[in-house]
């Protein structure tokens, strides 16, 4: 039995040479060394300790009384605190579980056989790792370069636009820096979390039952949320204390907040190009995989034979998992942004924890999480398949309704009685009072949920719509394309009413402060919409390792069984996303026109007219970005996938025996993983640079006018897009296993048939769909809406905001 401690000693040893005469083999990978998770777990239990004594000591107000008073800080730091113990705790109990095959034998062969099993284990973890590891280190080479060169921009411009005022340029740029430097910190916690969890939940899956191989990918996800969530709150709010010491009084907080506004930014940016490289590179190594694999030759997915196999694998690490952590850390940082600009005059009369009450929100909510979380894993265990979908779920429905239910008390102990607001349209006066603000981020969390839920109804195999999908492949591939498109379209509907129901609630009860609220409230129960998000990706590296590694069939079939409740919460995860991206982009733009209204209350008193020509005519281009951004993003993964199309084929071509049931040449995995690297990391800065160009070029040339219609163009055309590709992507995936769960002789022909070969092509179609260009829309406008409002003054100092051409609007 192998334990732990030597897990370092087994991964130096595995090679391909090592393991020689075993069909799988890692070509000419290296084995990366061991990870920095190896060694924190031997001192794992000292980490909840040093966190707690250093966030003690590290409050503003430390002393005893004030602690238990539950003041703002010590619940937000508390709050971090325990969620990043959690988290580790967590992993330590993932960590429980050895790098050993778990099978069972009786004589010296089979035990043997057992110990061969192990080597393929360790050589596919480590060379997922390594390839993982590798694609990040470039990314995140190539990110830093970016967030330099754009931490002087946005130091000297914003200086400029504020009469020089070298102090707050510097602030601005500081939290534009600490903001990416947090977000490439969440990818990689998650992909490294990811990795590691994935061939253990393999060896789960050798158990019997599920509990145990549900619970290792569960936590997995949970490690990620949990960590991203402390480590997102921690840094937000003492990058916060840390700059209340530059500005005191409480008159001047609005010039704090700006300032903050830059971590928004700093998060957004680096999502930005996790979501479209990792997207890249999962898809080109998917789709290559697929159509030569599959298609083509008839082999299994995740077959060890296919040189694509690997970097398949890698790409669900940093796209899925990597990617989809910076999202979501984005709009954490985006949404608590945009309500603190919007309310930041009620710490003037509300005091310090009043202004922070959307940080509150956030640091209640993982305490929600946390106890929640023990529904999946103890109170309701997993034991049938059936059980698996509903667990996720319930996670989603429990931590909404507590948090609906919690934040009223939350508001009434941190709110004062009534905190009057100005209006963002003409000069009335809202007031603020707690039931208001609860009011708000109820509809956000319902909003949110009632959203995951439609999304699980349009791409889950349980429901009437993907079995009507599978059933359209009877036909052929094209009538699968035809129903899934349809599918996407149509499970855009119910989303964007309830979209258009929390908005125009939320606005009519607190103005724009009311819909940051509401954003704040889509993302209460962050912690639990990223566990069961990462979880899919947990899952289907699973799968591919048990493949590899030449695991009993029963082992593929439970896994494969997690996977699609995996691929469903993927879904529920992008459109509680997306939903949230739409809230907290109109929340930026409402920021955005409030600045430009304190800067000119004669042009801009009444907002912005959309019907004045400039505005409307640039709405109609920020309509025109997003399919610009998805038709390069698609092409990207198109390009690349041909290559690695033309790759596998020219090994199979060139290796004839490679195809044999007991193959006697290699695959070369890593020249596979090369065209992968390569092509994201080349294409990922094209449609990058055409939203970030976009509106710094409307604002300077065109006016804050024409950056205003930019934005609402970009938001109302990115969120329908987004959601529809999403769903089809997702539904295209679920039909395919649900037909692969059919027998042979069944109506729809099981795997291998003519169907499943339809509904593959759908699959192939609907990867990009739903892992590159889908969830890269809702960065899209989070992205241009916050960097509008990082550099509005910037762009009122151009002609008093009519920009180089000096478009005049007219006076309302």
């Amino acid at each position: 039995m192998i334990d732990s401690s030597q897990e370092l000693r087994i991964r130096k040893g595995t090679s391909a040479e090592h393991i020689a005469g075993v069909p799988f083999n890692t070509g000419d990978i290296k084995t990366p060394p061991a990870t920095s998770w190896t060694v924190l777990r031997s001192k794992c239990y000292y980490f909840p300790v040093f966190f707690l004594v250093a966030g003690f000591i590290m409050m503003p107000d430390y002393s005893t009384k004030k602690f238990f008073d539950f003041n703002a800080s010590g619940i937000i730091i508390g709050s971090g605190i325990i969620s990043l113990a959690w988290a580790f705790l967590q992993f330590c109990i993932i960590s429980r579980i050895p790098l050993q095959s778990e099978a069972v034998y009786d004589d010296e062969s089979t035990f043997q056989r057992t110990e061969e099993v192990t080597k393929r284990l360790v050589a596919v973890y480590s060379a997922i790792f390594d390839g993982a590891e590798s694609f990040l280190r470039a990314e995140y080479k190539a990110c830093s370069i970016f967030v330099v060169i754009f931490f002087f921009v946005i130091y000297f411009v914003t200086s400029w636009a504020a009469d020089w005022d070298w102090d707050r340029g510097l602030l601005t740029a500081l939290s534009f820096l600490l903001g990416a430097l947090t977000s490439m910190l969440s990818g990689y916690i998650g992909m490294e979390i990811a990795v590691y969890s994935n061939v253990r939940t393999t060896i789960a899956a050798q158990r019997p039952g599920y509990t145990q191989c549900f619970n290792v990918a569960f936590r997995a996800g949970s490690v990620m949320g949990f960590a991203l969530s402390g480590l997102g709150l921690l840094m937000l709010y003492f990058t916060l204390l840390i700059y209340k010491t530059h500005y005191e009084d409480p008159n001047s907080w609005s010039d704090l907040t700006e300032c903050i506004t830059g971590f928004g930014l700093g998060g957004s940016v680096i999502a930005l190009f996790g979501r479209v490289g990792g997207g890249i590179y999962t898809k080109a190594a998917d789709v290559g995989a697929d159509l030569v694999g599959k298609v083509i030759h008839g082999i299994p997915e995740d077959d060890p034979r296919n040189p694509a196999v690997i970097a398949d694998n890698v790409g669900d690490n940093v796209g899925d998992v990597a990617g989809m952590g910076s999202d979501l850390f984005g709009s954490f940082a985006e949404s608590t942004c945009a309500a603190l600009v919007l309310g930041s005059s009620i710490g003037v009369s509300g005091g310090w924890d009043a202004m922070m009450f959307p940080l509150t929100v956030t640091a209640v909510g993982i305490l929600v999480s946390i106890a929640c979380s023990f529904l999946a894993t103890n109170i309701y265990p997993v034991k049938t398949e059936p059980q698996i979908e509903k667990a996720l779920k319930n996670q989603l429905i429990s931590t909404s309704f507590v948090m609906t239910g919690l934040i009223y008390f939350v508001a009434e102990a941190f709110l004062p009685d009534e905190v009057p607001l100005t209006a963002t349209i003409g000069t009335g006066i809202v007031y603020l009072r707690p039931w208001k603000a609860w009011a708000c981020i109820a509809s956000g969390t319902l909003g949110g949920l009632i959203i995951g839920l439609v999304t699980e109804y349009y791409t889950s195999h349980t429901y009437k719509p993907v079995r009507e999908l599978a059933d359209a492949c009877k036909t052929g591939a094209a009538t699968n394309l035809i129903y899934g498109i349809a599918l996407g379209y149509k499970s855009a509907i119910i989303p964007v009413f309830v979209l258009a129901a929390v908005i125009m609630g939320s606005f009519s009860i607190l103005d724009l402060f009311g819909v940051s609220l509401a954003a704040v409230g889509f993302l209460s129960n962050i912690s639990t919409a990223l566990a069961i998000d990462v979880y899919g990706p947990v899952c289907d590296n699973a799968g591919g390792i048990a493949e590899m590694a030449e695991l009993e069939p029963f082992v593929r079939q439970k896994t494969d069984a997690l996977d699609a409740a995996g691929n469903t919460t993927a879904a529920i995860g992008k459109g509680f996303a997306i939903g949230s991206a739409a809230v907290v982009s109109l929340a930026l733009i409402g920021a955005f026109v409030s600045r430009i209204r304190e800067l000119d209350r004669t042009h801009f008193q009444g907002g912005v007219n959309i019907l004045e020509p400039v505005a409307f005519s640039f709405l109609l281009i920020g309509g025109m970005i997003p399919y610009a951004f998805a038709a390069m993003t698609m092409k990207s993964v198109g390009f690349a996938a041909m290559q690695m199309v033309r790759e596998v084929q020219r090994q199979f071509d060139e290796k004839p025996h490679l195809l044999d049931d007991n193959p006697s040449e290699k695959p070369d995995y890593d020249a596979c993983i090369e065209i992968s690297t390569k092509a994201s990391l080349s294409e990922m800065f094209y449609p990058g640079a055409v939203i970030i160009s976009a509106p710094l070029i409307t604002g300077f040339l065109f006016g804050v006018t024409a950056v205003s219609g930019l934005l609402v163009g970009s938001l109302v055309s990115s969120v329908q897009l987004a959601i529809s590709m999403s769903n089809s992507g997702g539904a295209w995936d679920n039909a395919k296993k649900y037909i692969e769960k059919q027998p042979r002789n069944s109506e729809l022909g099981g795997k291998g048939s003519e169907i499943h070969k339809a509904a593959v092509v759908g699959d192939t179609v609907g990867d990009p769909f739903k892992d590159t260009s889908g969830p890269s829309l809702n960065i899209v406008m989070k992205l241009m809406a916050v960097l509008s409002l990082v550099f509005a003054d910037a762009f009122f100092a151009v002609n008093s905001g009519r920009g180089v051409f000096n478009l005049v609007p007219k006076v309302p």
